[in-house]
């Protein structure tokens, strides 16, 4: 399966580029439809802001998350080409419980949420679609939070290297290469840990010649014995 396949599993031979993204104007389909650039750390939408449109990302990446205790940033989902965000609008058209922001310059494409519930009622594949979508964000979550509950930091921060790769990874070789690599306070937020310990355990498994890293690729040496880490920690 390639990585293209990868990240977009859940399309099922929609189009969904088309239905975002008809033909890249301004305004389009009655004005419901619109692109537009972000530049880097540009926030797409806020907490708390209305909930009446979905995104598609054309081009670059997308972090989501919330705010916890004290203002801490929680990130729950970085995204990237291909990929839909902001669906919970269709079901909830209250304010946004997220933040979505930009992590490169991002080209998004969104459609309003009442013409996509026109189209869901005429396209019934579109309709499992997003609750493809839904479902498997659910469950995404219910995995972190028992890791959280149960795991220790280290290990958190190995699984989420593991998902990386499952989601992302490239062979090269014998080895496995992610490209447009995170830094380790991204990582921090998503594994809910601190940048000193994604530090302290990169470093580690790069001094056991497991990973080699850098700020723009992180390539996996020897994969199986990564996975080793997780059996003997849990």
């Amino acid at each position: 399966m390639s990585n293209t396949d990868k990240s977009l599993w859940y399309l099922e031979n929609i189009d969904m580029g088309n239905i975002f993204c008809p033909n890249k104007l301004e305004v389009s389909m009655e004005d419901h439809t619109h692109s537009r650039d972000f530049q880097k750390n540009e926030f797409i939408f806020m907490v708390d802001e209305m909930s009446d449109k979905v995104f598609f990302i054309s081009s670059g990446r997308v972090k989501v998350g919330t705010y916890g205790d004290k203002g801490k940033e929680i990130t729950k989902a970085i995204l990237g080409p291909g990929e839909v965000f902001g669906e919970l609008s269709i079901v909830n058209e209250g304010g946004r419980r997220d933040f979505a922001q930009a992590m490169e310059p991002t080209s998004i494409c969104t459609l309003s949420t009442g013409q996509m519930k026109g189209l869901m009622k005429d396209h019934s594949n579109l309709s499992l679609f997003f609750m493809k979508i839904i479902g498997s964000r659910v469950l995404e979550m219910e995995r972190r939070l028992e890791s959280m509950v149960f795991k220790d930091s280290r290990t958190r921060i190995i699984e989420y290297l593991l998902e990386l790769l499952d989601k992302k990874g490239q062979r090269v070789g014998y080895e496995f290469v992610i490209r447009n690599f995170l830094t380790h306070q991204e990582i921090a937020n998503i594994t809910a840990t601190s940048r000193q310990t994604v530090t302290t355990t990169l470093n580690e498994l790069k001094n056991r010649d497991l990973i080699t890293f850098n700020r723009k690729r992180l390539l996996v040496r020897d994969l199986e014995k990564l996975k080793e880490e997780i059996a003997v920690h849990v």
